[in-house]
């Protein structure tokens, strides 16, 4: 078979054309092979000078079984063979790859995570997944953009190490639920400049609703109780009143400081799940009030209400 291994057929036709008197790429040419294999194999089997079929095909089957036998036998990883951690890495990359990741950092990542704690260094990552050098540099770069890789000097040379910390997934967490926060309130923004009863709106209305819940489930909150206990007490001010409040009306109403208002409003926009099922809405720079949230209720059910 081109390209394979010679055979013992081979071999024989390499003795037969050679004592023919044809040259190496006369005879390469005839098999199918590079003109380097031929002078490589008659070099290596060639007893001064005389090359005989029987020999080389002994010689080259003695050199298989000292390659085989000094193979090193492949390591252990937390007691699985490394074949089977090969097969788990390329197994999770795929999947990683599946939600937006890009492959090739897919996989830096999958070998990371199950690398020790020592991490492993950019040589280490070469090796493992045989790829160039820029490579992994661009997926390294590409990983610690999003906060998913640390490197720290490693403590036997020059040489930088990544690993994966046991901070990452908090960080992965945060930076997801404040992107879901941020879908969510365009979405809110978007009802308002189309219209809660228009398509665009009913979309926007949907995608809100869902970004909003995944938000607030997502949402490890920083809010201590006295926030949320104040932030209840401005809605039902607000409820109360039934009319738009300033921020000083209600701190003075209230008999609290401005900044203890500001940060009861502050935190019902950030945690908008606190006025469920309504909202609180800006009618000035400095002026709030109640509105139901865009979401609650289909446009059907509004005009349905408003009859």
């Amino acid at each position: 078979m081109p390209g394979g291994r010679l055979t013992p057929e081979d071999r024989r036709q390499i003795a037969a054309w050679l004592a023919d008197g044809l040259g190496y790429a006369e005879i390469g040419r005839r098999l199918g092979r590079p003109t380097s294999t031929i002078s490589r194999e008659v070099a290596r089997n060639g007893a001064s000078g005389d090359y005989l079929a029987d020999h080389a095909q002994q010689a080259a089957g003695h050199r298989a079984r000292r390659r085989k036998r000094a193979r090193p036998a492949e390591p252990a990883t937390d007691g699985q063979p490394t074949e089977v951690v090969r097969g788990f890495v390329d197994q999770f990359a795929t999947l990683l790859a599946a939600t937006g990741l890009p492959r090739m950092a897919a996989r830096v990542f999958a070998s990371l995570l199950t690398a020790d704690a020592g991490g492993l260094t950019a040589a280490d990552l070469v090796r493992r997944l045989q790829v160039s050098p820029a490579s992994i540099s661009k997926s390294i770069g590409y990983l610690e953009a999003m906060e998913l890789v640390v490197r720290q000097p490693d403590p036997g040379g020059r040489r930088e190490r990544y690993l994966i910390d046991d901070d990452v997934w908090l960080r992965a967490w945060q930076a997801d639920t404040g992107a879901h926060g941020e879908i969510a309130t365009a979405a809110q923004r978007g009802i308002e400049i189309f219209g809660a009863d228009t398509t665009a709106g009913a979309r926007l209305g949907k995608m809100g609703q869902f970004f909003a819940r995944l938000s607030e489930y997502m949402s490890d909150s920083t809010l201590t109780d006295a926030i949320v206990y104040d932030a209840l007490t401005v809605l039902a001010a607000l409820v109360h009143a039934g009319r738009p409040l300033s921020l000083d009306t209600l701190a003075t109403a209230l008999d609290w400081s401005q900044d203890r208002a500001t940060a009861a409003l502050d935190a019902i926009h950030r945690q908008p799940a606190i006025a469920d099922p309504l909202a609180l809405r800006a009618v000035g720079p400095t002026t709030y009030t109640l509105t139901t949230r865009p979401d609650r209720l289909s446009p059907a059910q509004r005009e349905a209400l408003d009859k």
